[in-house]
């Protein structure tokens, strides 16, 4: 159920990168403190590749993202590696180690690689609920009504509609 929620979220992305320009997908975003939807997108699809990079040696450091700017700017780009992302995820659990230096102490926090997709589907989401701010304005794009909205809250309003 995991990937599949997972592929659920990436598809949607993809979704809407089929319906931006590369310019307005690169058009800073004054109610985003103008970041724009490709940073994003960049920043989510980066914390899934970083995973992936990780996921043999166990050992993950979110903070070492490559933090490329062609995710950002480039929607045919970003969707190629949404493809790649989808296809490289495993199915099989086990214990990693996520990597972090917070206020100059590196820390190593055990952890699981179902725990990190887990994190990682939640980042999306949350990442997706402002990417939603940003596409507002156009009137073009068609996003789902539950396009970043926590899997949590989607079934709590199927049972308050009951």
């Amino acid at each position: 159920m995991l990937l599949k929620s997972i592929r659920h979220s990436l598809d949607e992305l993809n979704d809407l990168l089929s319906q931006l320009s590369d310019t307005d997908y690169a058009k800073p975003c004054p109610a985003l403190n103008n970041s724009t939807i490709g940073e994003h997108i960049r920043h989510i699809l980066e914390m899934f590749k970083g995973l992936e990079k990780g996921y043999d040696s166990g050992i993950i450091n979110y903070d070492n993202r490559e933090r490329n700017i062609r995710i950002q700017t480039e929607t045919q780009y970003a969707q190629e590696l949404i493809t790649e992302i989808k296809t490289e995820l495993k199915s099989e659990n086990k214990v990693i180690y996520l990597e972090q230096v917070i206020d100059g102490l590196s820390l190593r926090i055990q952890s699981n690689y179902y725990r990190e997709l887990l994190y990682n589907l939640e980042h999306c989401i949350h990442h997706q609920a402002l990417i939603k701010v940003a596409v507002l304005p156009f009137k073009n794009i068609l996003i789902d009504e539950n396009f970043g909205v926590a899997r949590s809250t989607i079934e709590y309003r199927k049972q308050c509609v009951q």
